[in-house]
Order: C-alpha cells, then structure tokens, then sequence
C-alpha cells in the first residue's frame, strides 16, 4: 500500500493482525507501542506550532509521519486540506478516528505510507510539508528529503522539526540514555539526530536541489504537558514508545531494565518544570528547519 491509499477505519488501534505483519524494521518498530499515549502530553504545543507555522484555508497540506493527528487536526481546524501520512499502521487508523470525532473528516485523511518513498503522490501537489518528529526516523534521510521537495508546490514550503543531538533537554537525552542500552544499529545505519544538525540538513536538501540560503534552522521549545507523574510518564514510554520498549527489551535481557528505568526516572523528574505534585511540564528544545522550494 502507498501513500495514496487509504485503510480500513476501525474504532480503536490494533494490536495489528498476524495475516498483515510489518513490512520493514522500521515500520515495525513505530507499530509496537501506541504513541498516542504519548502524543496525548503534545496537543497544546502541537496546535501551538500551527499557529506559529500559519497553516490555515486555502492550503493544500501534507503531515508526513504524522502520528495520530498532533499537527495534522489543528491545521484542518484552521482550515487547511490536510493528508497525513504514517509508516505505522495503527496510528493511521487512531488519526482517522480523531478526525472522525471532530467532525473533520472531509478535511484530513490519514493513510499508511513510507516517507522515503512517497510513490503515490503527485509532484507539486502541497503547499507546505510538514513533518514534526517523524520523517527524521525514516532510514534513507537523503531520499526523505528528495521526496518532500519533490512533492512540494513551486512557492510553497517544508517545515521539519527534528530533535538535536546533544541537547540537554528531555528527548534528547531520553534517546541518548535508551540508545546506551538498545542493541548496536545494523550496519549502514544512519541515526536519525543527524537531521538536528544544520549543516546536515543542508547537505540533505541540496542533494534535492534547493541551495542553502533557502534553507533556515533556530532551535524552538516543544512542551510535554500531562496531568502525570515524572515516574508514570516514564512507564507511558516503556509500555508504548518504539525506541524506549526496545531498549527496554534490551535491558531485561541483561537484567537491568530496573536500572534503566531509575535513570529515566531521574532525568524526567530533574527535568519537570511542574510545581504541582502529580503533574508534569518538560520543555524540550528542537530544530525547526524551514525550506522555500522555488
């Protein structure tokens, strides 16, 4: 299936069936958990970075590794004909039930489609591309970049938002300490905090054809807002966030998921900007790439 088709609305996400098993690591790795337990902490900063990025009537827009809507709803709220696109199965069908929810159906389809090879949509076709947190995990990242810009109308603009390696504020160092316990990458394997990095980014897009003064990156602060624990926040990731279950399964088998789980335990709590007990505010600062393709 490509980007272009659709699949079947069900009422909640899988479990996926045995008969449709994952058709790559990646697409595998995205339908383990449910990350819209996650995504649920996300909404405000999400509708936020609509606002900012002026998505509204009259555009034609694509949300490529959208999840389950964080950024694809608010845009069709504001007006915006929107197509989100995900490698994972049931957070496709988890954003087609929340655009069903909000009455929203007719202006933001979801649909399974990997962002390394966008086959199914036509050249031209968007006036901005959007990809917050999504497309930067997808394994071929020049072909990512080739295929947004392929896609885009003369004019219009792509938007990414990538997280930055060594930063020092929470996804960052989440990915850091899980990658410290996860087993070695496969040979070839390009991580995907490269595209936090300017010059790589540049070097991606101009492969694609769009000179570096078209291209502008300033780091931007994303919030986690939850009406949980440092501690129960922690577990979210464990049961329902890709990488983290992995180095999850990684740690047990060296029987030191315990310690893996206190470590993470003590960078949200040191992170946590609440003052209020059992909740959580964790800023965390990424890269805000913007591109004018001419």
């Amino acid at each position: 299936m490509n980007a272009a088709q659709t699949v079947s609305n069900v009422d909640r996400p899988p479990p996926l069936p045995a008969a449709a098993p994952a058709r790559s690591p990646n697409q595998a790795l995205w339908e383990m958990g449910d990350f819209t337990r996650i995504a649920s902490s996300m909404r405000a900063s999400g509708e936020a970075l609509v606002r900012r990025l002026d998505l509204g009537p009259g555009m034609k827009v694509l949300d490529l590794g959208c999840g389950d809507g964080t950024t694809a709803l608010p845009a069709a709220q504001a007006g915006a004909q929107v197509l989100g696109v995900d490698i994972a199965r049931n957070l496709v069908a988890a954003g087609q039930r929340r655009a069903r929810e909000a009455g929203l159906e007719s202006r933001c389809r979801f649909v399974e489609g990997d962002a390394c090879d966008l086959s199914g949509v036509e050249n031209a076709s968007f006036d901005r591309v959007v990809s917050i947190f999504g497309a930067m995990f997808a394994p071929k990242p020049f072909d990512v970049a080739r295929e947004m810009v392929r896609v885009t109308k003369p004019g219009g603009r792509i938007h990414m938002g990538n997280w930055i390696p060594g930063d020092p504020t929470l996804v960052a160092q989440l990915l850091k300490i899980s990658t410290a316990y996860a087993p070695p990458p496969p040979a070839g394997f390009v991580s995907p905090m490269t595209w936090g990095l300017a010059d790589h980014v540049r070097e991606r897009f101009g492969q694609a054809g769009i000179p570096a003064e078209a291209v502008r990156c300033e780091p931007v602060t994303w919030v986690f807002d939850l009406a949980e624990s440092p501690a129960a926040f922690v577990d979210l990731f464990r049961r329902y966030y890709g990488p983290t279950m992995k180095a999850f399964e990684a740690a047990d088998g060296q029987g030191r998921a315990e310690t893996l789980r206190e470590e993470l335990v003590a960078l949200f709590e040191a992170q946590n900007e609440s003052q209020y007990p059992g909740t959580l505010v964790i800023p965390a600062t990424f890269l805000l790439v913007t591109v004018d393709v001419h």
